[in-house]
């Protein structure tokens, strides 16, 4: 049984900075830092690091400025001596539609949890990408757009994000769609190969195209 797309409310991704004040207490050096006022933005993080080592970071420097989609749901069941178990394995996407992504996957015997699960995978996920207009058609350099070709991949799938001209909106399949809305792109075309029913690689290789923009910051 497959579950698709769902919207997730952005205060059911974060929490709110006053119940953080009381119960967050730091594991790394990165958190203490982020606690102390010496990290303020998430971009200043990422002078420090390339991965965020705790959820509660992002909830912290970004706040509720976060939305996400529940991107695939997949049910599964086995047969045990006590019956028929079941679990349930989440794909989540979460993003500022402003330059910030990060995609995360969750496993637990309850739906809820495996959400959860998800979220916080995707939290330390969470990447900046680098946007632009790399179309010759256009040429306005405004940052709606990916500013060069570039392609991911996952498994079997593979995604290419190819620049376009204003105007041309996210051509591409569904997931994909989502995981370019929430970074903030408006215009791109994509051409897939592979098994692109796979959601969860589907998603992945678009998040890995995306990946290879923050590197080149």
């Amino acid at each position: 049984m497959v579950i698709r797309v769902r919207e997730i409310p952005p205060e059911s991704i974060t929490k709110p900075r006053e119940e953080l004040e009381v119960s967050w207490k730091p594991r790394t050096m990165i958190g203490k830092l982020v606690r102390e006022g010496k990290i303020q933005t998430i971009h200043d993080l990422f002078y420090y690091t390339n991965r965020i080592p705790e959820p509660e970071v992002v909830d912290w420097l970004v706040g509720n400025n976060l939305y996400g989609y529940i991107l695939n749901i997949i049910v599964t069941s086995r047969m045990t001596d006590s019956g028929r178990k079941f679990s349930f394995r989440s794909v989540v996407v979460i993003g500022n539609r402003d330059g910030l992504i990060g995609v995360g996957k969750g496993g637990s015997p309850e739906l809820r949890f495996s959400i959860q699960e998800a979220i916080t995978d995707a939290k330390k996920n969470l990447i900046p990408i680098m946007r632009g207009c790399g179309s010759w058609e256009c040429r306005c350099d405004m940052p709606h757009s990916v500013p060069f070709r570039v392609y991911g991949e996952s498994g079997s799938v593979r995604v290419f994000l190819i620049p376009a001209p204003r105007g041309t909106g996210l051509v591409a399949g569904e997931a994909a769609k989502r995981v370019l809305e929430l970074a903030g792109i408006q215009d791109v075309w994509t051409k897939t190969y592979g098994r692109t029913r796979t959601a969860i690689n589907f998603v992945y290789a678009t998040y890995d195209a995306l990946r290879k923009l923050y590197r080149m910051l």
